[in-house]
């Protein structure tokens, strides 16, 4: 099993869920109102008046078969539109109850 944490402009939030459901991932946690800024490039996204714009941010945890599957979609939704900022973290998760 592995855990995908993705983090993502709020404008993101139907597509991810919907990109989620349509590949059999069921559970996740989403957190909403998460500020932060991008390594790479891009716009603060902080909710102040200067820099309106939130994050929000949802973690999975999956079969290892389909992190790919979900990366590549991810990835293609970030190539769409790269100023909104999308990035995803995966790591293994050893036990669960």
């Amino acid at each position: 099993m592995k855990s995908i944490l993705i983090t993502f402009d709020q404008a993101y939030s139907e597509r991810i869920i919907t990109m989620l459901t349509h590949n059999n991932c069921r559970g996740f946690s989403m957190i909403e109102h998460v500020q932060g800024r991008g390594s790479k490039n891009g716009e603060p996204h902080y909710g102040s008046q200067v820099w309106p714009s939130l994050n929000s941010g949802i973690i999975t945890v999956v079969d290892d078969d389909k992190v790919d599957l979900i990366l590549d979609e991810l990835h293609k939704m970030d190539i769409a539109t790269e100023r909104l900022g999308l990035r995803a973290f995966v790591w293994s998760i050893e036990k669960s109850i």
